[in-house]
């Protein structure tokens, strides 16, 4: 059994049409696996974080007693492109595990105010964002290596403190990006073939192969992005990470979870704009 299902177009090409199902069933196990893999290591083998850095007590002095990490477009942006994503995932694989219903309308709609929210993001997070946070840097990959190597046992100093998005969060957006912006391209050509408001039905755009492969590429992405919504969902819920879940609500943290987490110098918040010799990295 393939991952992909094949048919044989008007002029006798044997054509992908779409991936294989049962992926729908892989994605979410593969999903399911991970959280209780990861909660199991941090039950019983993961270890105390043991960080390098600390806050000098003129740093901690200037720092307000709540620390700002999400401006409101931000958790609008958030909130507004997770709704999309849940009606995305629910109208695209409900009908194909046996639930039924006029699934087309809802699913255009809800990716195009997914596509709208990502390109809104996309100019904000450029210009009114520090746009380089969400990017790994050389510090990001030295502290995985020294985290690393502290996990083999191997003798190795202390890594810092993380900046405002830890190594994990950076690669997780990575992986999302990628996978989203999969999605919505082939999402906004696929719309050609059904119809809208926005442009005339056509679906002789492309030739039979290119449309196929269209499908699988936008079949694959979202199956993909079953696993990653559970991974998300998961460690949004986990104790440890409520503060940071929080503040995509309230917009900020507690002094005592940032001093606890993040570095003053690699993360500059209001109060220490006036020290901007302590920052390097992001």
């Amino acid at each position: 059994m393939g991952i992909l299902e094949w048919a044989t177009s008007p002029l006798g090409q044997r054509v992908p049409i779409h991936i294989a199902w049962f992926l729908i069933w892989v994605a979410l196990i593969a999903g399911l696996v991970f959280l209780i893999v990861h909660a199991i290591y941090v039950r019983y083998f993961a270890k105390h974080k043991e960080f390098a850095s600390e806050a000098s007590p003129a740093e901690v002095l200037n720092l307000p007693a709540r620390i700002p990490r999400h401006s409101l477009a931000a958790r609008l942006f958030h909130w507004i492109m997770a709704a999309a994503m849940f009606v995305l995932l629910f109208t695209a694989f409900l009908p194909k595990v046996g639930v039924q219903f006029n699934w087309v309308t809802y699913h255009w709609i809800a990716g195009t105010v997914l596509t709208i929210s990502i390109l809104f993001h996309i100019v904000h997070s450029i210009f009114y964002m520090d746009f380089w946070s969400i990017w790994p840097d050389r510090s990001d990959l030295e502290d995985a290596g020294k985290r690393i190597r502290r996990f083999m046992g191997m003798s190795t100093t202390r890594p810092g403190k993380f900046a405002k998005y830890p190594l994990e969060n950076k690669l997780y957006h990575g992986v999302v990006m990628l996978t989203g912006l999969a999605v919505i391209i082939t999402g906004v050509c696929m719309m050609f073939r059904v119809r809208t408001i926005f442009f005339p039905r056509n679906p002789y755009l492309f030739s039979d192969m290119t449309w196929g492969m269209m499908y699988v590429l936008h079949g694959l992405a979202g199956v993909g992005l079953i696993t990653l919504t559970i991974v998300h969902v998961y460690f949004a819920i986990r104790p440890e990470k409520l503060p940071i879940t929080a503040s995509m609500i309230v917009g900020s943290l507690s002094r005592e979870f940032f001093l606890k987490e993040h570095d003053p110098r690699r993360w500059v918040v209001k109060g220490l704009s006036d020290r901007k010799d302590l920052a390097h990295g992001d």
